[in-house]
């Protein structure tokens, strides 16, 4: 659905199934090593794979972390500098926050490997939501508060790391999909370095401060009919020469997949020069993103042009083609 008469517009065209080589319930990075590309899937551990392209994937292996933590890490971004040094980030769900319940409070990390994405060394999280919002009566089914569902993209300078994730924490002017950023010179040792969009401004810190978010919550998440944009998935598009967004929708308690959902920026340092969201799909799979094919293009989940793969939950039945410009 094109969003104005000069406005980009979106076409899902059918294509051979695609799979993943793991379970995937996360937004799932991609980065090529010369001429091999690694994809991670995450569903509560994160695997590896890789292969000549999307389309000739090996078969995944675990990866590792240098510590433990208290329940699940999904690695949902991975972004490789100019000098040959991947970094990744995760979303991390504790366990034990609502004794009785199985609800938890994701929080955002960030972590570096020491052998391509094998093996990783933790570098502490760098957001979270700010203290007292926890919600033990929350009517969702997962969440009680927290920040995540996210992905990570650098900026055309290479000056900062801009995070795009849910909050589901605090009042409900507070919930919805919310942005922070970081200088990408902090990558090494991003803990307290991270900033939250609030109010106009990058203004409060990652761990614990404030958050306004650009697409807020239709209904609270804490509600049983809760209704509400999540999951963002973030890419260049070089065709367009803009940034895109998918998004899931969540319409009601188990979070019930409305529909997907696709939004415009030209300026990726403005949370506000977002396009409303437009829908693509009705129903649909979580976790939509795209990796980039075609026209000698090396493309990621950060980078496709105007046809690429469509995935959802780990598969792609359709390719997505962005029209107009």
């Amino acid at each position: 659905m094109a969003l104005s008469e000069n406005s980009p517009s979106v076409v899902l065209r059918q294509a051979k199934r695609v799979n993943f080589p793991a379970p995937t319930d996360s937004n799932s990075p991609a980065f090529w090593d010369g001429d091999t590309l690694y994809v991670f899937n995450s569903a509560g551990h994160p695997y590896r794979s890789w292969g000549k392209s999307v389309f000739e994937l090996s078969w995944a292996e675990s990866v590792e972390f240098d510590n433990e933590v208290n329940g699940g890490r999904w690695i949902e971004s991975v972004l490789l500098d100019e000098n040959g040094v991947l970094y990744g980030w995760y979303h991390h769900e504790p366990l034990g926050l609502c004794p009785g319940t199985t609800l938890t409070a994701p929080k955002i990390g960030a972590a570096v490997p020491h052998d391509k994405g094998a093996t990783w060394h933790d570098l502490g999280f760098v957001l979270e939501a700010r203290p007292g919002t926890l919600r033990c009566d929350a009517k969702n089914g997962y969440f009680a508060g927290g920040h995540g569902d996210f992905c990570v993209i650098l900026d055309e300078n290479s000056l900062y790391l801009y995070f795009f994730f849910g909050n589901y924490a605090g009042e409900p002017s507070e919930q919805g999909v919310a942005a922070a950023r970081m200088l990408w010179a902090d990558r090494g040792s991003p803990a307290g370095k991270v900033w939250k969009w609030h109010n106009g401004g990058w203004n409060e810190p990652g761990l614990g401060g404030d958050v306004t978010p650009f697409f807020p919550v239709f209904t609270a998440w804490e509600r049983e009919d809760c209704d509400a944009f999540w999951g963002p998935s973030v890419h260049w598009n070089i065709h367009l020469k803009r940034y895109v967004m998918l998004l899931n929708r969540a319409k009601g308690a188990g979070w019930i997949q409305e529909g997907v959902y696709v939004s415009y920026s030209d300026s990726i340092g403005d949370p506000t020069s977002w396009t409303a969201p437009q829908k693509i799909l009705d129903g649909g799979a979580w976790y939509p993103q795209v990796i980039g094919i075609g026209e000698g293009l090396r493309g990621t989940d950060k980078l496709a042009g105007q046809c690429a793969r469509f995935f959802m939950s780990g598969v792609s039945e359709y390719e997505i083609v962005f029209e107009g410009a």
